[in-house]
């Protein structure tokens, strides 16, 4: 582009590079999590207008927020799940119910919102954020313990509720939405059936050219194409890929490979993304209705959570508790539904946004500032 006869360049992709590297710095010069401190410089940078989000940034952001669903699916321990699955059931059931009729209470009956868009906005706001719990279980090794693979199981649970309800009460079943789940199906079959091939190649395996990698980046893709076709959601697909990959990523190598990929380049700008659309101009005049809804999920989360976490493993109750009470992952897409199809406003899709990252920020805070398990 020219103005005025000199060439404008596009600074934006530097910038970004430069948040990404800084933000890296932060977290390791203060001992925060490296997902807290994306976000933040996120929601700074957007607001000042330093950098705006291109489309193709939004559609990186997009498969970030993909490719870290499905790197959480593989630490998915399916014998635990089989062992442990009445106390990560109540927990992850618990966790979604009690915010989804406290804020829908609150939403409808006391700040006077239609029907309709209160039940969106509930919805939206009972998530666990697969990708926060994902990050800070990463983080700090918890993946190693029973511990970090409950979380995750009970952080399943969760926002495998959220993807029904939003399915059921929101999403219209068509030819398109039908033909979505049924190639799916049949796509997660498959793949679990017969990837083998690909990973246990001898011709393949540990090669320059990563086949393995490439392979999954493709199924991914894939995944997002169906999504978008068919009017559903991948989030969903990919975490359960993950899961049925469980196995093959234990005995390979690749899953280290594909976390430097995800970690060094491509979920910084899933985070960073998600704080530029906090925009702090709409949200001032909903500043008290903020506070009311953000302070209703995590009570409800926390008393929905706590007790059963506490009757099951009592010594990290507390920092189950926390990491139950994150969000983001699964609200943005809910949110993003909302205001596609007018179920609600940009400010009230701006609200959402900042309660997530508020509930991003602070609970994984607490639970690692503070109770960070000694294991």
């Amino acid at each position: 582009m020219f103005i005025g006869g000199f060439k404008i360049l596009d600074y934006f992709p530097l910038i970004l590079g430069l948040l990404i590297l800084v933000g890296s710095l932060i977290s390791i010069k203060l001992g925060v999590s490296i997902t807290i401190v994306e976000i933040i410089l996120g929601v700074i940078a957007g607001n000042l207008g330093i950098i705006e989000i291109e489309p193709w940034m939004s559609y990186v952001a997009s498969f970030g927020g993909i490719f870290l669903t499905f790197l959480a699916g593989t630490e998915v321990d399916l014998n635990l799940m089989k062992d442990k699955f009445s106390e990560s059931f109540l927990i992850g059931f618990l966790s979604f119910l009690a915010p989804f009729l406290a804020i829908f209470i609150v939403t409808y009956l006391i700040v006077g919102w239609s029907f309709t868009e209160s039940l969106l906005i509930a919805t939206a706001l009972s998530e666990t954020s697969i990708a926060i719990v994902f990050s800070v279980l990463k983080e700090n090794g918890l993946f190693n313990y029973e511990l970090g693979k409950i979380i995750m199981i009970a952080t399943f649970i969760t926002n495998l509720s959220v993807a029904v309800v939003l399915n059921l009460l929101f999403l219209e079943v068509n030819l398109s939405t039908l033909i979505f789940y049924i190639i799916s199906a049949v796509f997660l079959f498959i793949a679990y059936k017969y990837s083998y091939l690909i990973f246990n190649s001898g011709s393949l395996k540990n090669k320059l050219v990563e086949v393995e990698v490439k392979y999954i980046f493709l199924l991914l893709l894939f995944l997002i194409f169906l999504a978008n076709f068919g009017g559903g959601i991948a989030i969903l697909p990919a975490f359960i890929l993950g899961s049925l990959f469980s196995n093959y990523f234990k005995e390979n190598q690749f899953a280290d490979k594909l976390q430097t990929i995800a970690f060094g380049v491509i979920t910084p700008i899933f985070f960073i993304i998600s704080g530029m659309k906090v925009s702090i101009s709409l949200i001032i005049p909903l500043i008290g209705v903020l506070v009311l809804i953000f302070a209703v999920r995590q009570v409800s989360k926390y008393i929905g959570v706590f007790y059963l976490a506490k009757h099951y493993f009592n010594e990290n109750k507390h920092f189950i508790t926390y990491m139950m009470s994150t969000g983001l992952t699964f609200g943005l897409v809910a949110a993003v539904f909302g205001l596609n199809h007018n179920i609600i406003s940009p400010s009230h899709y701006s609200l959402i946004i900042a309660i997530l990252v508020l509930s991003a920020v602070i609970p994984s805070f607490i639970a690692q500032k503070f109770f960070k398990p000694e294991i």
